[in-house]
């Protein structure tokens, strides 16, 4: 498929289908689910990083099994509004499952969404920084997710 914008993507889905929102880190991918409305965010499951094939034979189970339709990848944009490395390789790999995977693919600003999803767990969970570490990958791709589901008139 292709690169587009997240309302491009949302206007073009089947109906039923589903977006999946990915927080690409160097270990981890987070994944996050839309409902079939394209509404709510939910978290779903985190990767455990290993070879790219192995990443990419997982993402493409869970789109074929959830009827995903696009993705939203969070783009690690610098405060100052900078692409630096991690932008350079989190493109990468975007480039690389959309050679593989025939879904398109949205980019959203990532900016603070694990700052944001951390200090929501130590300041309302209470979780401990072991339990925070087991699930803020995935609770980052949601906040990322519903965000680009929100600006999109979701």
């Amino acid at each position: 498929m292709t690169f587009a914008g997240i309302a491009q993507i949302k206007s073009s889905l089947p109906p039923g289908h589903r977006l999946l929102g990915l927080d690409v880190g160097t270990k981890t991918i987070g994944l996050a689910i839309s409902d079939p409305r394209l509404t709510i965010a939910t978290p779903l499951e985190t990767i455990r990083r290993k070879r790219f094939t192995d990443d990419l034979a997982t993402l493409a189970r869970i789109v074929g099994e959830r009827r995903i339709g696009g993705l939203v990848i969070g783009l690690p944009i610098s405060m100052d509004g900078s692409e630096g490395p991690r932008c350079q390789s989190v493109r990468q790999f975007a480039a690389n499952v959309l050679e593989k995977l025939d879904v398109p693919i949205a980019f959203w600003d990532e900016r603070l969404s694990t700052a944001a999803v951390t200090r929501m767990m130590i300041d309302e969970a209470d979780l401990s920084r072991r339990r925070r570490g087991e699930v803020v990958d995935k609770l980052a791709a949601a906040y990322i997710l519903q965000g680009a589901l929100d600006y999109a008139g979701g």
